[in-house]
Order: C-alpha cells, then sequence, then structure tokens
C-alpha cells in the first residue's frame, strides 16, 4: 500500500444547512444542523485511505469533549495517529460550516489546538515523514510546522503535495518547493495576484507557478475542471457531469486521491483523472468525511 503521512488540521464541523447563505447582517432560519468530524488534514487523510492510502497523521486536538471522538474517528478508518497530540488548556478545532441548496458554502474556522502545531511535533514524526511516499500539507496549521514537514520531506526523496488553504495573506517562498501545490481558482488568485475565472485563466496561473519553482502545479476550477502542468504541457482535465449537493470536501477528496495515485506511481495525468473522479463523488453527497469515496467506487465511476 502506498504510505502517505497527512499533516494538518483536526477540526469538529458543525454544519448548519439553509435554503441560501445569509447576506451580512442577514438572520435567516436554517434547515438542519450537525456536528461532522473534519478538518481539511483530517478530511484528506480519510480520502486517502478510502482509495487506498496507508495513513499517518501529524497532528494536535484539545483536551475538549470533542477530542475523543476526533482521534477515534481517525482510528476507525486505520489512520496510524502516533503522532497525533493532545494539547491540554485548548480547544479542539471548530468549523462553523453553512451549507446553501445549490451545495455552496461558506466556512468559519477556530483553530484551536491545530494553531499550537510546532516544529518539535513535526521533527518527532521525521522518521515517518522520511519513510513515506507522499507527504500531504495544507495550511490550517502554523506556517513554520508545515515549512519543517515539507523540509523534512524533500531532503529525504519524499515527494510533497501542498494545498494551499486557506490562502495565506503572506506565501512563503519554501511553499513553492512543494512537488505539487493544489489551490483552487480563489487560493490562486491570491497567491498570484491574478484573476483565475476561466480555464484559459486557470492555464495561465499554472504557468506561472511553473515559473516560481513548482514542478506539478494544479489548479481546481470546481464546474470547469482542472488544470495542470507537468514540466513540458498544461493541459486541462474536463469536469464530471454531476449534480452537486455539497461542494465542501470535494477539494480533500481531490488532494487525498492524488496523493495516493501519485504514489502508486500512476502517471500525473491518469493521477488527475482519479482525483477529479473522487472529487466529483464527493460533491454528490453530504457532509464532508461521510462523502468520500471508496477505490471501488472510483473505479466503477471511471
Amino acid at each position: 500500500m502506498p504510505r502517505i503521512v497527512v499533516c494538518g488540521s483536526i477540526n469538529m464541523d458543525l454544519v448548519v444547512r439553509c435554503t441560501v447563505l445569509p447576506a451580512r447582517g442577514e438572520t435567516i432560519i436554517a434547515n438542519q444542523s450537525s456536528e461532522i468530524c473534519g478538518g481539511k488534514g483530517a478530511n484528506q487523510a480519510i480520502a486517502a485511505a478510502k482509495v487506498g492510502g496507508d495513513v499517518s497523521f501529524i497532528g494536535r486536538v484539545g483536551d475538549d469533549v470533542f477530542s475523543s471522538r476526533l482521534v477515534e474517528n481517525l482510528n476507525q478508518h486505520r489512520i496510524d495517529c502516533t503522532h497525533v497530540t493532545t494539547t491540554v488548556g485548548s480547544s479542539s478545532g471548530v468549523a462553523v460550516v453553512a451549507v446553501e441548496q445549490s451545495g455552496e458554502n461558506s466556512i468559519m474556522v477556530v483553530p484551536g489546538a491545530n494553531g499550537r502545531v510546532t516544529r518539535t511535533d513535526v521533527e518527532a514524526a521525521a522518521a515517518t515523514i522520511q519513510t513515506s511516499d507522499v507527504l500531504l500539507l495544507q495550511l490550517e496549521i502554523p506556517s513554520d510546522a508545515v515549512v519543517t514537514a515539507l523540509q523534512i520531506a524533500k531532503h529525504a526523496g519524499v515527494r510533497v503535495i501542498l494545498d494551499p488553504a486557506p490562502a495565506p495573506k503572506v506565501f512563503p517562498n519554501e511553499f513553492f518547493e512543494a512537488d505539487a501545490l493544489v489551490p483552487n481558482q480563489s487560493e490562486a488568485a491570491a497567491i498570484l495576484g491574478i484573476p483565475v475565472e476561466t480555464v484559459a485563466d486557470g492555464m495561465a496561473a499554472v504557468e506561472q507557478l511553473a515559473l516560481r519553482g513548482v514542478a506539478f502545479p494544479v489548479i481546481t476550477m470546481g464546474s470547469q475542471g482542472a488544470v495542470f502542468g507537468d514540466g513540458e504541457t498544461i493541459r486541462s482535465i474536463e469536469p464530471f457531469g454531476v449534480t452537486a449537493v455539497d461542494t465542501t470536501a470535494a477539494g480533500d477528496a481531490f488532494a487525498g486521491a492524488l496523493a495516493v495515485a501519485w504514489a502508486e506511481g500512476q502517471t500525473l495525468a491518469d493521477s488527475m483523472r482519479m482525483a477529479c473522479a473522487s472529487g466529483a463523488i464527493a460533491s454528490t453527497r453530504l457532509g464532508a468525511q461521510p462523502s468520500m469515496p471508496t477505490r471501488a467506487e472510483v473505479n466503477a465511476f471511471l
């Protein structure tokens, strides 16, 4: 099995479903609320595990009522939590997710213990990173921890995928050292300072990321599919024809599947197609982690 290490966030998602997202200053009556285990790191770890990855996790939870549920949830997906630390005196990360009927969402994140992940935490897991096939990173933990993990992996010859979400106001140059940088349209626009609205815009953005040193730049384009560069050409992946119900975890499903496919030795084009399929399937289901497809489902979809 391909060995994937995820260093990132673990949250409890407080999900509210409504007909239309409220405007600024508006109070609305929503339709449903629920508590669902989430966090971009945990979501991507579970996405990778469900499509065939042997996954280890580096991160933190608090010492609150959510912590045991969050860790047990990872354990149930056969994810190694040896390097998941409990932070005394801190709450676990919480995300408030509003999802409207169209499937579009708005998210606010309280980092909690995720904001306490340190370089020391990452260094303690160095051997796990060094013996993996792919390291998968996001930006819901402190940047210095992300950079430390990235550098450990690069020095060991381990491929690194960085999902730059949420996009920081200042994008450290070290982040461009990731083998694959996988922003969505808004994140790519924030990183590069250019509009990324059309597929042509996406291709131009991929070219800019390549010029900054990214070997495998990828931009997910929502209903327009995705674009990527492989060092020789810039290509687009046509979107799959699905009806989106909840896009909350589509990007995380994409990243987790991309990590596994790439670790298996699939070509970049085939890895992208598998990742796009996983994201498309996830968008047709409610919830983040519950929407992640299995490998059998992805294979059948393709």
